[in-house]
């Protein structure tokens, strides 16, 4: 008996952010600080950004670097707070099967 799979549909994780890619005049043009690498260890937490290593309170020009997670990190600039993921592109979804429990 025949089953039907569907897979889902994922952006390559090795394409630049589209933040990297060319505008229509061929020219790259960056949106704002771009987030390369997240390493975290019990015993410190570094993110990557811009080509920098940014400890937890470092700072990324005048941002100071105030929380890390898995994915994504922020940036606070006096009041104003910049959250950079690693994936930009990536749209959260609810999964079906939780979202029929709650």
């Amino acid at each position: 008996m025949p089953v039907s799979v569907f897979a889902q549909n994922l952006p390559d994780p090795t394409r630049p952010p589209v933040s990297l890619l060319q505008s229509d005049a061929g020219v790259v043009v960056p949106t704002g600080p771009i987030l390369q690498s997240i390493l975290i260890s019990p015993q410190r937490k570094i993110a990557i950004i811009d080509g920098q290593t940014v400890k937890l309170n470092g700072k990324v020009g005048n941002q100071t670097l105030v929380n890390i997670s898995e994915t994504e990190v922020v940036l606070k600039s006096g009041k104003q707070l910049q959250t950079l993921s690693l994936h930009p592109d990536l749209i959260k979804k609810k999964n079906r099967a939780s979202a029929k429990m709650n």
